[in-house]
């Protein structure tokens, strides 16, 4: 899998050619070409990519690479409108694109042809294809589901207006299963379905998705109980979805549990900045009410029904190990 990394990452720079070297014949000058390889370069990952690696076979080929830079590209343009919408001082340890001083709002239109790019992509790589226009609606459907997602979490947990009277778990449940799941899980492997010829109508779609949706769930309520019970060194930071009113897992969880002098307690101190006395309250109340105990209990239950839907996976139609990749690299993870 190491050599595939690499692979992978070493052929970033031929698809940042690949756009920027068609930006004369729009008529880009030589100051917007500039500007967008930095872009590029500064927004998509090309470390973690756990997306993308996620569309590549056990025999790479370069439109295998395509598509998982085309996930990574997409997340791109994603983290850069949310950030701006989040107010988000930094992204991976550097300012947020939006934060820079030679940048600020252009950012929103930076985002939109960070988008672009992935559409310029597929049709250089995959246009004489016969899965080609599979390929471009299921990348707008799930952009139509991530922006769901986006605004449904916007709506319920706007950062200066805290209402817990808009929490639920349910809507925790579309937040994460629109906003996270489609794209981060679903995608990469229908995307991979599509190049190695699955047809669009095949059933093998939606039994993916019946266990690829449970996962991407699964692993946002993961981030969302690190991001209190976490070690700040082992993730890489100082969990803040308290002080931020985030609706996180854990606040429905406590919701759907306290009392009334519990509920009082939560409506004073949740999405409160400043005195940090706020948090540890609310965290001090998730102890009263075993909330860690409530995700140790979800966490079991969620994988043993992930392992029995990809025990009963016929492997005739797709090898129960895309499955088993997944789940093995989040199962009881702890960064």
């Amino acid at each position: 899998m190491a050599t595939t990394k690499a692979e992978f990452t070493d052929f970033f720079p031929q698809l940042v050619n690949d756009i920027v070297s068609e930006l004369p014949s729009f008529g880009a000058t030589d100051e917007m070409i500039s500007r967008i390889q930095q872009m590029i370069e500064y927004n998509v990952d090309t470390v973690k990519i756990m997306r993308g690696e996620s569309t590549l076979p056990k025999d790479i080929n370069e439109k295998a690479m395509v598509l998982g830079w085309a996930v990574e590209w997409l997340q791109a343009f994603f983290l850069v409108a949310d950030d701006i919408m989040d107010e988000s001082p930094t992204r991976r340890g550097q300012p947020a694109w939006y934060r820079r001083e030679d940048v600020g709002i252009l950012a929103i239109n930076d985002s939109f042809i960070l988008e672009s790019c992935i559409y310029r992509l597929l049709k250089k790589y995959f246009r004489s294809d016969p899965y080609y226009i599979d390929l471009v609606e299921l990348l707008h459907e799930t952009s139509y589901q991530t922006e769901l997602g986006q605004m449904v979490d916007l709506l319920t947990a706007p950062e200066n207006d805290v209402n817990l009277d808009r929490f639920s778990i349910q809507k925790h449940r579309y937040i994460v299963e629109y906003k996270t799941a489609y794209y981060s899980f679903y995608l990469p492997v229908a995307m991979a379905l599509l190049m190695t010829g699955t047809p669009a109508d095949s059933p093998i779609f939606q039994i993916s998705k019946d266990i690829l949706i449970p996962l991407g769930v699964y692993f946002q309520i993961q981030d969302d109980y690190l991001d209190c019970y976490g070690a700040p060194e082992v993730i890489g930071k100082i969990g803040t979805d308290i002080e931020d009113n985030k609706c996180s897992w854990l606040v429905v969880q406590a919701l759907d549990r306290v009392n009334e002098e519990q509920r009082k307690v939560l409506n004073d101190n949740y999405g409160r900045k400043a005195p940090a006395e706020h948090a540890l309250r609310v965290k001090e109340l998730y102890k009263e009410l075993d909330i860690e105990k409530v995700y140790k209990d979800y966490e079991e239950a969620a994988i043993a029904d992930m392992e029995k839907k990809i025990s009963e996976v016929d492997e005739t139609q797709i090898p129960k190990q895309v499955f088993t990749a997944f789940l093995n690299k989040v199962a009881k993870r702890t960064k």
